[in-house]
């Protein structure tokens, strides 16, 4: 396993988002995957709810795998 921790800047080396720079906000041990702040960005519905009215679209991190990480 990388010696990756929250706090370290990092790029991505591979995938979709490949090029893009960050620094991590959570390391996610047993799926081996770490959370970059403001990359790889998935939009999640919410449906309406007495709270909620009319519902929303929220924009969340989803995790990526640490092997396709490289610290700066």
């Amino acid at each position: 396993m990388k010696k990756l921790k929250k706090g370290n800047n990092v790029i991505i080396i591979y995938g979709n988002h490949k090029g893009k720079k960050g620094v991590i906000k959570k390391i996610l041990t047993k799926s081996n995957k770490a959370i970059i702040d403001g990359v790889n960005m998935i939009k999640k519905h919410i449906k309406p709810e007495l709270k909620n009215p009319k519902g929303k679209i929220l924009k969340k991190e989803s995790p990526i795998h640490i092997s396709n990480l490289k610290k700066l």
